[in-house]
């Protein structure tokens, strides 16, 4: 008998296979930050989080070309695997676990991958309160279940949250709740706008193809937890005869052209969501951005 694994409904991985990519990752992790290559953990790392890692051990590398003196490996314990049931590709499933950084932050990654000869990747990394982490909707043998980006079922589709959310940190609006990534976001931005002698200007767009695509679990309520995201970038234009202030060596290390009169600065941005049942607003609990690359004019 032959399974067809891009239509048969199976498990995305074993436990154990989860367990050795993650285990995987955070060895050419660590390898990689120690000694600010990115080459060593390129092939664990895709989408939003190999974007946002490259950046930061390129930066890194051009600061301190022997390494990172600073560096202490990042150890994760209490790991909590959630595997969905799915048909196709990709393949993907969720590790939540504890971390020896960030206090009592809980590390979520999501893993995916594209095909059988592929190796695991991760993809997108959230930190999270221990009290945010919702409780999925598993079966009789503890597999979780996949929500279909175009799910109408939700108080948005997975597949629209990205946008929504783009949308929304330009214009406001009711579909998040107010929180630390939303309102208080915005908050800070408009604070940010207008400063002596120099202006801020934002503009986010959303990134919804190949490895940015949005992934949901479904929770014990009937909602979803959503992982998806976003790019926005930062323009900061000096009033005329002053300059842009020194953003720093790290900023300096990702940006091409000299700073005068303005710096644009692009990051990219991912975050995981609580999108209930029906109708009711989006929460946003947790993001994780990095610049990713800056332009001086």
């Amino acid at each position: 008998m032959v399974v067809h694994g891009e239509r048969e409904v199976l498990p995305s991985a074993t436990r154990a296979e989860a367990a050795k990519a993650l285990e995987q990752f955070t060895t050419a992790y660590n390898k990689a930050d120690k000694a600010y290559d990115s080459s060593l953990d390129a092939d664990y790392v895709t989408g939003a989080l190999g974007d946002i890692d490259a950046a930061r051990l390129k930066a890194g590398k051009a600061i301190s070309p022997a390494g990172n003196a600073a560096h202490s490996p990042l150890k994760l314990s209490d790991v909590k695997f959630t595997i969905p049931k799915k048909a196709g590709w990709p393949r993907w499933f969720v590790a939540d676990a504890a971390g020896n950084k960030y206090g009592s932050a809980r590390w979520i990654f999501v893993f995916t991958r594209n095909g059988l000869n592929e190796p695991w990747q991760a993809t997108y990394l959230t930190l999270a309160l221990p009290g945010d982490v919702p409780k999925f909707k598993t079966d009789k043998d503890g597999w979780a279940e996949a929500v279909p980006a175009n799910s109408t079922e939700l108080a948005l589709p997975p597949g629209d949250l990205s946008k929504a959310y783009s949308t929304y940190l330009k214009e406001g609006g009711d579909v998040f709740e107010d929180g630390r990534h939303t309102s208080k976001w915005r908050a800070d931005r408009a604070k940010d706008a207008k400063r002596p002698g120099l202006v801020s200007q934002f503009i986010d767009e959303p990134l919804t193809d190949g490895d940015y695509a949005p992934l949901a679990l479904r929770t014990t309520d009937g909602g979803a937890l959503v992982f998806f995201t976003t790019r926005y970038y930062e323009k900061q234009t000096a009033y005329a005869g002053t300059s842009v202030p020194s953003p720093g060596k790290a900023v300096e290390a990702l940006t091409k052209g000299e700073i005068k009169q303005s710096l644009t600065m692009e990051f990219v941005s991912n975050e995981m969501a609580l999108d209930p049942k029906g109708s009711g607003k989006v929460r946003v609990i947790g993001r994780t951005q990095g610049l990713t690359s800056a332009k001086g004019e």
